[in-house]
């Protein structure tokens, strides 16, 4: 019961993003389209607060297990520093990426989500930086390891479904780099079991990556 119930909570965090990303793509090819947008943000809470509880009660592992502990001054400051390697690092090589490989890059998802009001990109941010790391991360990664996979066999499995769970919504270029920026955050989580510093650093670069270009075009205002 407790292998099949373990199954169940592998399937929702592994599939059930790239599901709900299926479910807008063919609600609205439109990636502007609100009403669509704001149900895949909810569907997407519900998956992750469902997991949580099958994680927690039926399957008893701990939050400790998940990586979630009492915030302090080093998951901040990993947190903040994995989000400055990101933005100024490794964002500026990912952005040309798809370019140099001839696939089409980022700017026409930037361009429909910038019609969106800076509101919805704030919270979508919020919530899809809290609900990736959750699934991928602390559920998806935790399960695997629980059935005594190798830790670079199940990264390598969390990373590619991250990157597949990315192509409905971006395509095939932005999200090859999902898989690179993906393999980081899993490393990390690896090696330093902090799923708040994860969280962090992905809201972070999520929020310069996507809302800060809106939040200035608002600042200035209409010329």
């Amino acid at each position: 019961m407790i292998e099949l119930t373990s199954l169940l909570v592998l399937a929702l965090a592994l599939a059930g993003p790239l599901a709900v990303a299926q479910i807008g793509r063919s609600r609205g090819e439109d990636a502007e389209n609100l009403a669509t947008n704001l149900l895949c943000q909810l569907l997407l809470a519900v998956l992750a607060m469902v997991s949580l509880w099958l994680m927690l009660d039926p399957l008893q592992f701990s939050l400790g297990a998940l990586g979630v502990g009492a915030p302090d001054l080093s998951t901040i400051l990993w947190g903040a520093g994995m989000a400055a390697f990101f933005v100024f690092a490794l964002g500026p090589i990912l952005l040309r990426l798809p370019h140099w490989l001839g696939l089409e890059g980022f700017e026409g998802t930037l361009s429909a989500l910038a019609r969106l009001p800076l509101w919805y990109l704030v919270l979508a941010v919020v919530v899809g930086g809290i609900v990736e790391e959750v699934l991928y991360r602390g559920v998806a990664l935790t399960i695997l390891m629980s059935f005594d996979f190798e830790p670079l066999l199940a990264a390598a499995l969390v990373v590619a479904v991250f990157g597949l769970a990315h192509i409905p919504m971006w395509g095939v270029g932005p999200a090859l780099t999902t898989v690179i920026s993906g393999a980081f955050l899993t490393v990390f989580f690896l090696w330093h079991g902090d799923l708040l510093a994860n969280i962090i650093a992905h809201i972070a670069t999520d929020l310069v990556g996507i809302a800060l270009g809106p939040f200035l075009s608002w600042v200035r205002g209409p010329r």
